[in-house]
């Protein structure tokens, strides 16, 4: 990132369901440890930056307006996810989730025959419908968001999540909070804050998760797709999201990780 000036404004992106609880937790306890200022920002709601303090930018479907992506003062970690993981935890996590920051789930909707999101996802008769139902809408969104993104921007710190999970010596993320410009004693503050919200440090044991994480979490392990997508859905994905799975660099071709799967169905 040579060439660019000292960076004031700390962007974090992620998309549904590809880190963002542990990404929420981690920044925000942070922010709040170095008393720097922290919001989570819209499109279509502008509030004036602050002049000269650093503060920390969130939004949990990396939609960021574009001036603020492009200020010279700003970098952003963006945070993504196996988009086939991405649509089982989806599914899994949208039978149960709370109107609490999920509020799309709840609202009857007419298309449905008055049934809300997930009444309509928890009257389908198996997995298979239900994660073809999922397919076709939030995850179809979510994956709309991650192959819009620019992923070339010189301020830009990409990661993913399989890549965070398996940081167990935090030295990864210890890389990013440098790119991201905080100084060496605020980067060993940070790096603590992120192992202690880790499913492989502090919330290792289950009993040590607070409801919302447990609620959100089920295993965390990356690759679940490989033993858990049904074949019969694997292949309706490959024909519609293939060519997403090479652009974000998951596979190398649209089809051929289908032998790679276990059928779960």
């Amino acid at each position: 990132m040579t060439g660019l000036i000292a960076p004031r404004v700390f962007c974090v992106g992620t998309h549904h369901k590809t880190g963002t609880l542990w990404m929420r937790a981690t920044f925000r306890r942070i922010a709040t440890t170095l008393g720097v200022e922290k919001r989570v920002v819209f499109p279509s709601t502008r509030k004036p930056l602050p002049e000269a303090e650093r503060i920390f930018l969130f939004s949990w479907s990396s939609t960021f307006a574009d001036d603020l992506l492009a200020r010279p003062d700003a970098r952003i970690l963006h945070v993504i996810r196996d988009p086939r993981d991405v649509l089982l935890s989806g599914m899994r996590y949208h039978l149960h989730a709370p109107a609490e920051g999920e509020q799309f789930l709840h609202v009857a909707r007419d298309d449905l025959g008055g049934l809300t999101y997930q009444q309509h996802l928890n009257a389908l008769p198996d997995d298979v419908a239900r994660l073809r139902f999922e397919m076709a809408e939030k995850h179809a969104q979510t994956l709309a968001e991650m192959t819009a993104w620019d992923y070339a921007r010189p301020n830009g710190i990409e990661t993913r999540y399989e890549e965070l999970i398996a940081d167990t010596d935090c030295r990864l993320f210890r890389e990013h909070l440098r790119d991201l410009g905080l100084p060496e004693p605020e980067v060993e503050t940070g790096v603590q804050i992120f192992w202690n919200n880790a499913l492989f440090g502090g919330l290792a044991r289950s009993e040590d998760r607070i409801e919302r994480v447990a609620k959100h979490v089920a295993s965390g392990r990356a690759a679940q797709w490989r033993t858990r997508l049904p074949r019969a859905l694997a292949e309706d994905y490959a024909e519609r999201y293939g060519a997403d799975l090479v652009t974000l660099g998951y596979e190398d071709h649209p089809t051929r990780w289908l032998q790679e799967v276990k059928d779960a169905a």
